[in-house]
């Protein structure tokens, strides 16, 4: 008689997750759509903003080089992002954030360390929170990124 094979997975919880009914799961996966959609958007100003105040500009070919694009594919969303008043540029220059491209910069950037900080805290290390937040920061709703700020705020500083 052949013995069960032993689940490596961790059960989370003795009760599955509640399945959504097909017209709310069709809201939360246009939400999705929706992000995905803009996560190129939030990507590039924030890497916008990053070399603005490290280097004092964001020239398209350090822009390309931080997303790992090439520089016509930078041009081109600098384009988008101008279109939607996020952006700016001058012949010969570097790219400029408008006042709205900042404020959605420094947003991402702040899911982004939210998201980085509670990955940390549950003992992700280093290098996968930093990656995964990537991924994870276009997809956190403000309620859960409330959530994550006072389960940060309950935890012990170290």
């Amino acid at each position: 008689m052949s013995r069960p094979v032993k689940s490596t997975s961790r059960k989370t919880s003795s009760h599955p997750a509640p399945r959504p009914k097909a017209d709310e799961q069709a809201l939360h996966l246009q939400r999705v759509r929706q992000q995905n959609r803009s996560e190129v958007v939030e990507d590039y100003v924030e890497a916008i903003a990053d070399l603005i105040d490290q280097t004092g500009e964001a020239r398209a070919v350090d822009v390309a080089r931080r997303i790992g694009v090439s520089h016509v594919t930078v041009i081109q969303t600098v384009r988008r992002l101008q279109r939607q008043g996020l952006a700016t540029t001058q012949p010969y220059r570097s790219i400029f954030l408008t006042p709205e491209g900042r404020r959605l910069a420094e947003q991402s950037r702040h899911k982004h360390d939210v998201v980085v900080a509670v990955l940390r805290a549950i003992g992700v290390p280093d290098k996968h929170a930093l990656a995964d937040a990537e991924g994870i920061e276009h997809h956190v709703g403000i309620e859960t990124l409330a959530a994550f700020e006072r389960f940060l705020a309950a935890i012990p500083q170290a």
